[in-house]
């Protein structure tokens, strides 16, 4: 690290005789003249980091991970000095820098051994068969939060992304998911918990998910032990099994925006069991909201390839479902500047809203694809490409259409939309923006509980900065304050 010498210089002075004494402070910046050397001072100067950038870079990976701890830019110069960095730093900084060296980094390299919280993939305990029992394991591993308590999690990142999503399109169909012990489960039970998982659904779309992963896990860990504990046929295990995967991505959605490890778990879990229950439109759900996701977190080669597949996975002749894929698949080319794809993809949604569903029927979770909800996910994507004129076209329209108290939270991103529409224009509409991006706030602060819905506001506030001297978007800034999400990501 930079160390400081002071020095005393003298000098004569040849005029008058005398010595002048001049102070000195001396400061290396050569990593390996420090006064306490380290394994850690050789790693910076392998990758010429200083410690500000050190600090910059692991606060970046913290929220990228998940996680709310943030440090001071000089903390690192105190771990040069041989200070040990509490828990849990040790663990994200190997899992930093083996990311930016490639090769493994462990704390007992960097000199702080006996740490036992270590950083794993989100993935960890998830490499399972695509099986029934491969299914219950991967539920059993999500609901044990204690195994994951001296553990960190670290999100999946480039083709870790789309890999699980690959092995389901490809998995063999299960054979069998009966059990033949215990008592029965009847089909009625299993109708009551798809009932009450309909009902979490309708909750989150009104009031936002936000509050919601407690009783999702209480539910799931329900259907947890009916498929653990007791005896039925196979064609109640298969529905078991999409109970299951069902509130595995209502929980992973409740995380989208905040704990993107945590989510993708739940996703991957979701997966297994989609699997086993044979749902291959429940499947594709999943892998489209993976998309989505992958979007956020700034792979969009992923998210194309994420949404791509959950189209080629569901071959099925739900209407409302292949709809919704496609408009997955279009934001997902939106982010990609592809426009012509993501038109194409848009066109094909909008058509097969008309087409009559087959004989099955729609499933209960794709209710919310209707109209309104087609209109709003074009605007975003035309948000993406900036075509301000055609995404305000679709989001008015979606507006319009939109039942507002039953979907209030898609209410609230439908202005928060429009009002971006009309402030990142060439002429921007500063009011007619504050207008709409209030509307927004006073339906979040009357019950709805989204952190996704509030990262987009945040991030519409910050593009008032340049009019901040304004009194209404002073006033916005400041009924928007008490809103904001604890960890940016």
């Amino acid at each position: 690290m930079p160390v400081g010498v002071r020095a005393a210089l003298r000098f004569p002075r040849a005029d008058r005789g005398v010595t002048v004494r001049v102070t000195i402070w001396l400061r290396s910046w050569v990593w390996g003249m420090t006064d306490s050397p380290n394994a850690l001072t050789g790693v910076l100067t392998e990758l010429g980091w200083k410690p500000e950038a050190l600090a910059r870079r692991l606060n970046n990976f913290a929220a990228l991970h998940g996680r709310c701890e943030r440090m001071h830019p000089k903390t690192p110069y105190k771990w040069l000095h041989g200070d040990r960095p509490r828990s849990p730093w040790p663990a994200l900084l190997a899992a930093l820098l083996s990311e930016e060296l490639g090769r493994p980094i462990t704390t007992a390299d960097l000199g702080w051994g006996g740490d036992q919280v270590e950083a794993v993939s989100a993935i960890s305990g998830l490499i399972l068969p695509w099986t029934a029992a491969g299914s219950l394991r991967a539920i059993r591993v999500v609901t044990d939060a204690g195994s994951m308590d001296r553990r960190i999690l670290l999100t999946l990142m480039g083709t870790g992304v789309s890999a699980p999503a690959h092995e389901w399109l490809i998995a063999r169909p299960e054979a069998d998911a009966a059990r033949s012990s215990g008592l029965p489960v009847s089909v009625q039970m299993v109708d009551h918990l798809d009932n009450l998982a309909g009902q979490v659904r309708r909750m989150d779309d009104e009031f936002g998910s936000d509050t919601l992963l407690p009783l999702i896990r209480a539910q799931l860990r329900y259907v947890l032990g009916l498929l653990d504990e007791r005896r039925y046929t196979d064609s109640v295990g298969r529905r078991l099994h999409a109970s299951a995967a069902e509130l595995m991505r209502l929980a992973g959605w409740s995380l989208l925006g905040r704990e993107h490890p945590q989510a993708q778990r739940y996703w991957v879990a979701g997966l297994h069991a989609a699997h086993a229950a044979g749902d291959r439109a429940l499947g594709a759900n999943i892998v489209g909201i993976m998309s989505l996701q992958a979007i956020d977190l700034g792979q969009i080669r992923e998210a194309v390839t994420l949404a791509e597949t959950a189209r080629t996975g569901y071959p099925g002749a739900s209407p409302r479902v292949g709809a919704l894929l496609d408009l997955r698949a279009a934001e997902a080319h939106a982010a990609d500047r592809s426009v012509t794809e993501c038109r194409r993809a848009l066109d094909t949604a909008f058509d097969r809203l008309g087409n009559t569903p087959g004989s099955s029927g729609e499933p209960d979770w794709c209710y919310w694809i209707d109209e309104a909800q087609s209109h709003t996910m074009a605007g975003r994507c035309y948000l993406r490409l900036q075509d301000w004129g055609r995404a305000r076209q679709h989001l008015r329209t979606a507006v319009r259409l939109r039942d507002h108290t039953s979907y209030a939270r898609e209410s609230a991103l439908d202005h928060i939309k429009l009002a971006t529409t009309y402030l990142r224009q060439d002429q921007p509409e500063v009011d007619h923006a504050v207008t709409l991006a209030t509307q927004a706030v006073q339906t979040l602060t009357g019950g709805v509980d989204s952190a996704f819905v509030v990262g987009h506001l945040t991030q519409l506030v910050s593009d008032f900065a340049p009019y901040r001297r304004r009194p209404a978007v002073r006033q916005l800034t400041e009924q928007t304050a008490g809103l904001r999400p604890s960890v940016t990501v």
